[in-house]
């Protein structure tokens, strides 16, 4: 029997051709479809916006933190794609007893290339998953790259939180060429005297998971009179699946946006 190693290092065999898959991702969800195993997806979260047309023709299966496991259970999938920082470790270990359950783990492209091509092979789409992963890492490598800045990006705010080193997002953030000022890792909680120390030349509110406003700008600007404030879409920095085909285009677009230092 086929048997596919996850991002977390273990071992998940699979019988058979998946024909019932549960995506417990929305960046996943949005995989599936591009990988064209669209037919044989049976449960998506509330969460899982794209494609759209899935909102209303799939069973939603609660959030990506608060599963609906009777639901899960009612669809008896031959597949599970959760993630380890999105879903609960309860959810999750509730779940492997029962289910093949693929868990990634992302941090960086190359951990995101290398889970698009393991979905693909699992999901029996491998052509396609090599071919959209070799157009993602191609169109990185043409990313423009901009003079060194010193960018704070906000996910959250009362309280404020930010990203730190060892995330996707930084990744991400570095790959344009910026320099993150939070130097912590993962998901630090700020102050507003904190954010006016770190001195950032430019302040990025994204959309998701909180979504920013012009009201929330003006009180970054009014803490941050100097510094350039922007609203940005979230997914473009924080989707870790297809959706990075679009990622570079967004980053060129923004990189010539942001006012650079004279």
């Amino acid at each position: 029997m086929p048997q596919y190693k996850d991002q977390l290092d273990r071992t998940v065999t699979l019988p058979e051709l998946p024909q019932r898959i549960i995506s417990l991702v929305p960046s996943l969800t949005e995989l599936l479809y591009d990988l064209g195993v669209g037919d044989r997806v049976v449960g998506i979260t509330k969460f899982c916006i794209h494609p759209e047309s899935w909102r209303k023709t799939k069973t939603r299966i609660g959030g990506t933190k608060q599963l609906k496991h009777d639901v899960i259970v009612s669809l008896a999938p031959d597949l599970i794609l959760a993630n380890k920082e999105e879903n609960t470790r309860e959810d999750v270990e509730a779940l492997i007893p029962h289910y093949p359950v693929w868990v990634s783990d992302i941090n960086d492209l190359s951990e995101v290339l290398e889970m698009i091509r393991t979905v693909g092979e699992a999901t029996g789409s491998l052509s396609r998953a090599v071919s959209l992963a070799d157009e993602i890492q191609t169109s990185f490598q043409s990313l423009p790259q901009t003079k060194s800045q010193r960018v704070l990006y906000l996910i959250w705010q009362n309280p404020w939180m930010t990203v730190g080193r060892d995330t996707f997002i930084d990744d991400m953030l570095q790959r344009c060429g910026y320099e993150n000022v939070v130097t912590a890792n993962r998901y630090p909680i700020l102050t507003d005297e904190e954010i006016v120390a770190l001195r950032p030349e430019v302040v990025m509110l994204s959309s998701e998971p909180f979504p920013f406003g012009d009201q929330h700008a003006e009180r970054i600007q009014t803490l941050l009179p100097d510094s350039q404030v922007l609203l940005v879409d979230g997914e473009m920095f924080s989707w870790y699946g297809s959706r990075l085909c679009l990622s570079v285009a967004y980053f060129s677009r923004l990189i010539n946006r942001i006012t650079r230092p004279s």
